[in-house]
Formats: C-alpha cells, structure tokens, sequence
C-alpha cells in the first residue's frame, strides 16, 4: 500500500501548487488593471472617462474605460472573479491539510496557550469570518467616505489581530494566519461587493435603467484596499519558509512593518502609473523598515545556559511525543543537526574534516 504519509505530502505540494498559481494570475491582473486606470488619458473627448494606447507581443491595443458602462452593452463581458475565488479556495484547502490536520506539529504551542485541535481550529477558522465582518461594517459606515481615515483604522486592527495571533499559536502559524485573515478579506471584496456592484450595473443596462455610479465607488475603494495588501500577503504566506521572520518574539511587529513596507511600494508604483512622479523618497523608507526588520529578527533571547533549560519540565503534550515509539532515534538525528547547525554557524564549511567528523 503507498505510503500515506508520502501522498498527503504530494497532496500538499499539489494543493501549494494551484494556490501559486492562481494567486500569480490574481495578483497580475489586479496589477494590471490599477496601472491601467491609474495612467488613463482623460483628455479626450466623448462618452469614455478615459483611454490608453498599449503595445505588447508585437500587437497594438486600443483600451477605453466607461465610468458606469458604454450606452450599449456588448455580447461578450469578460468577468475577473475566478481568479480570486480559486486563490482563496486552494488557501483554505492547504490551511486544513497543514495546520488543520497538523494541528499539532504546526499549529498549537502549549507554552503560548495549551489548546486541544479541536479549539485551535475553531479559533483558525473562525478568526478568518469574524475579520471579514468587522472590516466590512467598517467599510459600510460612514467611515467609507473618509478613506484615509479608514486605512489608518484597518491598519489598527491588522495590528491588534498580529499580535492576537501571536499569542495563541506558534510563530509560524501566526503569521500564515495574518495573510490568511488578509486574504479573505481580498477576496470577500471580489466576492461580497465588486461583483455584485458590478452584476447590478450590467442588470440595470440590460433593462434600460441608468446605472447608479455609487456601485462603482464603493467597488473602488475595495479594489484599492486590495491593491495596497497585496504585497504583504505574499510575504506572509512565504514567511513559513524563512524561520527569521516567524522565530522571534517580535514576529507580530515584524508582519506590521512589512504592512507599512507593501504600502509605501505600492505608493511607488501608483503614483508612477497615475503620472503624479516618482516618489524616490518611499524607497528610502522601504529600507529603513527593512532593516529595522532584520535587526528585530536578530535579537538573542537565549542567555546560553543550557542546563537550565534542562530542567524545565515537558508539557503534557511534549510527554506524548517524547514517549512515542521511535523518539529516541528521532531525538538523535535532531541532536546532530543541530550540532552540524551550530559548527557551521561558528566556523563556516571550509574544514573538510570537521565537516565529516560533524556530518
């Protein structure tokens, strides 16, 4: 029989897979298209709010932009929604299989909060619904019309939900579920507005109604938080792979800092697009939390002292690992790789014979 543990791991891979991929195709066309409306020529005249000449594999293309919808709605309307939809779907299925069912190993940290599977997935899930609820009332109320002010308080509560994160599960998991919160908030936007909005225009065309334009307004401003989360979820779905980032203290201020370094990117390339200039100067704050960033990442909070840590007792759920069958032959392997770890660490790989007294 094949090995269990051998096709749950290519069914990872194959999950892993699809969620990089449609997440490239969702990231690129929403790209693309704030680009697109951003560097809009509107100084033209007729019906079109704006229009863009573009060359690209040897082809001209001539692009117009209605602000509510042409007089005549044409037969074939290309939707981007799939997209969207297939990135948070694959997401939510590679959450289930790595921390879900391995609650345990990537998901709970007894010394944080000592949470039974059960309670540590109900928390996952759970955390990711209520997000989108409060940001959407957010939106709804009369701060929608104060944008600059929203951002801020949206910013407040991706703090406030870092830190919450960081307190009950492991680093790792923690920062996994700050993207993920993230990211379903991205995608409630496509799903629970921008669609909708967009459905209801194209319904009120069809029936020979004028379109309200506060359905395109609304869309925008969530078309626009997209736009500035973007960048720092793709940082924190890949930050499982870059122990720096999640193995500190300070890992739920570190998610918060690359935050503010996706927003001042972003600022970049927005206003380049929209022809506003090149503000050079947000690189320079790009850097600077890039480096405060690292320096976090960096800081000791180990004194040395090993045989105090010796005799720290197990958790209960440490005791049942420890007493599981193979630990010992585990344990060993573990120890060495460590060793090897630290040696490298301490002298480099440039002694050939400690290299292979040590590996």
């Amino acid at each position: 029989m094949y090995d269990f543990a051998i096709l749950w791991e290519w069914l990872s891979f194959g999950i892993r897979w699809l969620h990089v991929i449609t997440a490239m195709a969702w990231i690129g066309s929403s790209f693309y298209f704030i680009a697109l409306d951003l560097g809009l020529n509107r100084n033209i005249d007729g019906p079109a709010d704006g229009e863009e000449w573009q060359v690209h594999g040897g082809g001209f293309y001539h692009v117009q932009k209605y602000l509510v919808a042409p007089a005549a709605m044409p037969e074939h309307l290309t939707w981007f929604k799939w997209e969207s939809y297939t990135t948070w779907l694959s997401g939510v299925a590679l959450l289930m299989v790595m921390y879900w069912a391995g609650s345990e190993l990537y998901l709970i940290d007894p010394a944080k909060m000592d949470l039974s599977p059960m309670q540590a997935i109900v928390l996952s899930g759970g955390s990711l619904a209520i997000g989108w609820v409060v940001y959407d009332y957010l939106c709804k109320s009369k701060l929608g019309e104060r944008p600059t002010v929203l951002m801020v308080l949206l910013f407040l509560v991706l703090v406030i939900m870092s830190w919450g994160y960081d307190q009950v599960f492991t680093g790792r998991a923690a920062l996994l579920h700050l993207g993920a919160f993230t990211a379903t908030i991205m995608t409630a936007n496509v799903a629970m507005v921008i669609m909708p909005n967009q459905r209801i225009v194209v319904a009120d065309l069809k029936a020979g109604r004028l379109p309200d334009p506060k359905y395109g307004k609304i869309a925008k401003l969530r078309s626009t938080h997209n736009n500035y989360l973007t960048l720092p979820v793709i940082f924190l779905m890949l930050s499982n792979h870059y122990p720096l980032a999640f193995g500190t203290p300070y890992a739920w201020i570190i998610a918060c800092l690359v935050f503010l370094m996706g927003v001042s990117i972003r600022h970049y390339f927005n206003s380049m697009h929209s022809r506003n200039g090149k503000p050079n100067w947000t690189w320079g704050i790009t850097l600077i939390l890039f480096v405060l960033i690292a320096w976090l990442s960096s800081i000791r909070h180990f004194d040395g002292d090993i045989e105090a840590v010796k005799i720290i007792p197990l958790t209960s759920y440490e005791e049942r690992f420890a007493q599981a069958d193979g630990f010992e032959n585990a344990h060993e392997k573990c120890r060495v790789a460590v060793v090897c770890a630290t040696h490298v660490n301490r002298f480099g790989m440039e002694s050939d014979g400690l290299q292979k007294e040590c590996c």
